[in-house]
């Protein structure tokens, strides 16, 4: 998989929309008794094809949301988004997680399942059919749908580079 350089610059323009995915309680044992932490991770989108993730690790969950919006905001990626959809077919996977992400007609809305359904909502994807093989981690997955919206390719982009215009590339 070729990694793509699709990161976006965060400006004060950009108004971010944080969605929380997961929160784990982490307990660790020690002398004094259990010690417990909290690890949240969280997605932000512009819902206007500008999404990011992030991982939070504070003794108290409100710490921790914070601070994985604050890493989300650090790793944001542009994703092209046609008409409510994505432009093709795309598949990912990051560890024991596969995600297999379908452009759907108008109409369909997100069909995902949990984790998956934040990152394309936190997107701006209104419709698109998505499926999830193995690992149902949501850290695994959230990187996973990450990955695959990472490689999409914008319509317009494919039309120059084949030399044709953009509703040749659909027609084909």
């Amino acid at each position: 998989m070729a990694k793509r350089n699709n990161r976006v610059k965060l400006d004060s323009s950009i108004e971010l929309k944080d969605r929380l995915v997961a929160i784990n309680r982490v307990t660790k044992v020690t002398k004094g008794g259990r010690t417990f932490t909290f690890a949240a991770i969280v997605v932000v989108g512009n819902e206007n094809g500008i999404v990011g993730w992030g991982l939070g690790k504070a003794n108290e969950v409100t710490a921790a949301i914070a601070k994985g919006v604050e890493a989300a905001k650090k790793n944001l990626i542009k994703v092209p988004v046609h008409k409510g959809t994505i432009p093709h077919e795309q598949y990912a996977k990051f560890g024991g997680s596969r995600v297999i992400l379908i452009p759907a007609s108008q109409g369909t809305g997100v069909k995902a399942g949990g984790a998956m359904r934040a990152v394309l909502e936190s997107v701006g994807i209104t419709d698109v059919l998505a499926k999830s093989k193995g690992s149902s981690n949501p850290h695994n997955l959230v990187k996973a749908t990450i990955a695959a919206l990472d490689e999409m390719r914008s319509p317009a982009i494919v039309a120059q580079n084949r030399g044709i215009s953009v509703e040749q590339v659909f027609k084909g």
